[in-house]
Order: C-alpha cells, then sequence, then structure tokens
C-alpha cells in the first residue's frame, strides 16, 4: 500500500501542467466559497435531481468546488517525511492528511473505478494524537450516497495508510476522525486517464 501511495504522489505531481490545460488556470483562482456556502445553495432533497440521473461531472465544476491546495508539511516537523505525499499536505496540530493532488482535482483512471463503480483513490495521514482514524465523506455539489474510507492496520499514532471510495465523481468534503481530532479537505473528483508519463487528464473537459 504504500508503494501505492508513493505512486500516487508522483502521478499527482505529473499532472499539473494536463489539469492547467484543462482548467485554464489553477484552482485558486476559482471563486471564494466555503463548504457551508455550497451545502446551503444545492437544491433541497425534496425536487433534488437523483445522483443516478445527475448531469455527467466535467472539468467546469472545478471551478465551484471550494477545494483543498495541499502545501509541503513545514520542514521543523521531524516526521515530515514518515508521511507520504508530505509535498502536498494539510493539517494542524494533530492530524494530518497527505498526498493532496494539484489544484484539488483527483483523476480517476479506469483501474481506481471498483467492480460496483465506486471511485477509489489513497491517501496517507500522520497522527499526532493517538487513536484509530475514521474516514467520512459527503459530496458538497448534488445529492449522493456517503464515501468511505479503509484505514485500519497501523496502531494508534504515526502514519496511516487510508482508501477511500467516492460513490460518484463530483465535489467532495473528506474527514479524518482520530479520537475528539477531525481534520477535512475538499477535493474534486473526476474520472479520466494517464499517459505513459504518467500525465493525467480528464476525460469531460466541459
Amino acid at each position: 500500500m504504500k508503494r501505492r501511495l508513493a505512486a500516487a504522489v508522483a502521478l499527482a505531481a505529473a499532472m499539473t501542467t494536463a489539469l492547467l490545460g484543462c482548467t485554464g488556470g489553477p484552482a485558486t483562482t476559482t471563486p471564494k466559497t466555503t463548504a457551508s456556502t455550497v451545502a446551503r445553495s444545492a437544491t433541497p432533497a425534496s425536487t433534488a435531481t437523483p445522483a443516478s440521473t445527475a448531469a455527467p461531472v466535467t472539468m467546469a465544476g472545478a471551478r465551484h468546488c471550494p477545494v483543498t491546495i495541499g502545501h509541503p508539511v513545514p520542514r521543523s516537523k521531524p516526521w515530515r517525511e514518515q508521511l507520504f505525499g508530505w509535498e502536498s499536505a494539510h493539517g494542524n496540530a494533530s492530524l494530518w492528511v497527505g498526498g493532496l493532488w494539484p489544484h484539488g482535482v483527483v483523476i480517476i483512471t479506469p483501474d481506481d473505478v471498483n467492480p460496483d463503480g465506486r471511485l477509489s483513490m489513497k491517501f496517507g495521514w500522520y497522527r499526532l494524537t493517538s487513536g484509530f482514524l475514521t474516514i467520512t465523506g459527503r459530496r458538497l455539489d448534488a445529492p449522493a450516497p456517503p464515501a468511505s474510507g479503509l484505514a485500519s492496520g497501523y496502531g494508534l499514532t504515526g502514519f496511516n495508510a487510508s482508501g477511500v471510495d467516492f460513490p460518484t465523481e463530483g465535489c467532495w468534503q473528506v474527514t479524518g476522525r482520530v479520537s475528539r481530532v477531525t481534520l477535512t479537505f475538499v477535493t474534486f473528483v473526476i474520472k479520466g486517464h494517464c499517459d505513459a508519463s504518467a500525465v493525467c487528464v480528464a476525460d469531460r473537459a466541459r
């Protein structure tokens, strides 16, 4: 699993040029919104379009998703290189997540689509507080079943690999919890493909 995380981080770094071509600029140029703003503006559940019949997700939707942009873990953190994906990470005093994709956009290749249609991606975490990691997620831009994460077998502190399964493409808020500590990030998930040079692009640019 650590080798797969390392490969995901390398793949993410190679995506930057391709994603700029799809989005016309980095995600930091998107309108400033918050997860709560997106949630309040969503269509009420009684009249919302079911996820199974929702319009196809395109890269245009990434401009309206309040994605979390990763940054390198500070050199002052002695555990930095123990976190796979530390070059593009997000965290607080007690919990960090690494391997966030460039511009907050995760490209899901056919190899990462499960038989049941769920879209799977690996993320690394680092726990500075004691406890088991649990992961949940919810889609912000349309109705969808919740996302789920598998993060077992890594003791009570330190590095913790995880796999997050997204039921659909779209704008997703992911929350990791260790004891009473939580860490949330937002990412835009879309299907795509990668070439032999590990450059990835979305299948639907517009």
